[in-house]
């Protein structure tokens, strides 16, 4: 039995048959991790959520906030973008089941044994596990209960406020919860977001570092996978932090790692998240010494 975890899906299901492939991944005996962004952009969103939806009952997935958006425009098709491929979703006659199933699942995984937590974007640094723990809870149960979804998923969007406060209440508690699970890349030391900036490492607001490098974090020592962060394309220097998603939708790849040795398989993407073929090896030119004579 192996566990593997695997980023941003995005509607890129090819490229993850083809790293299922490769490990000879088997539903039965072996579980796979999902860091959340299942669908949205990519070319195959709906087959993507009916092939996960077939192995459930294998699977421990977060939510992203692509998988928040489409359970959002499920209840007002308005929301959808130009840029969104959530329609395809919306009109199938699977459509309710799917959604219904997206939205029992989690914001925040940790499992006790390995000692390791699965987000989407990451924790922020003034939470402790407990902590981070109990808020996620907080957005998973307005998600399963019908009165509290509609008005969770229409007032989660926006970016106010930045920083936590023990105080917030209603929906504003858990939008600022949901953009810390999801949306954050850099942060202050007390947790006060910038949500624009989605560059690299280098490219830190003045007065913010992502989240995973400040000192003062108080999940130091936890092991940590999270996906969301493109541009990191997978590099994480910080111990115990694996970043795994490397872009697949935007011509990158899609990562698979093994979450107990850390091993890790790519496969690579084109500029519309499908797989690209295998290039041939070049046949050499035969040697003058073994030219056929």
């Amino acid at each position: 039995m192996a566990t593997y975890a695997v980023g941003d899906l995005q509607g890129c299901l090819q490229a993850l048959q083809c790293l299922l492939k490769q490990v000879a991944f088997d539903p039965t005996r072996d579980r796979l991790w999902l860091v959340g962004d299942l669908v949205n952009r990519g070319p195959q969103s709906l087959d993507t959520l009916r092939f996960l939806y077939s192995i459930r009952e294998s699977l421990v997935c977060v939510l992203g906030n692509h998988d928040l958006h489409l359970l959002a425009a499920g209840k007002n098709i308005e929301r959808l973008k130009k840029s969104d491929t959530l329609l395809e979703i919306l009109g199938a006659p699977d459509s309710a089941e799917l959604l219904e199933w997206l939205r029992q699942q989690k914001l925040m995984h940790y499992d006790e044994q390995r000692d390791v937590a699965l987000v989407h974007a990451g924790i922020p640094p003034q939470w402790s596990l407990r902590k981070a723990l109990k808020y996620a809870a907080e957005v998973e149960a307005a998600l399963r209960d019908d009165n509290l979804l509609p008005p969770y998923l229409d007032g989660m969007y926006g970016n106010d406020p930045a920083k936590w406060d023990n105080d917030l209440k209603g929906v504003t508690r858990l939008r600022v919860i949901t953009n810390y699970f999801t949306r954050m890349r850099f942060c202050t030391a007390e947790g006060k977001l910038d949500l624009k900036s989605k560059e690299g490492l280098d490219n830190a607001p003045p007065g913010y570092k992502p989240w995973f490098q400040h000192k003062e974090r108080k999940t130091k020592g936890l092991k940590i996978i999270f996906g969301h962060w493109a541009a990191l394309e997978g590099r994480c220097n910080e111990p115990g932090i694996s970043a795994l998603d490397t872009g697949c939708v935007w011509g990158g790849a899609l990562t698979l790692m093994n979450v107990d040795t850390g091993e890790r398989l790519s496969c690579k993407c084109d500029e519309h998240g499908l797989v690209l073929p295998p290039v041939a090896a070049p046949i050499p030119e035969p040697s003058s010494a073994s030219a056929p004579r």
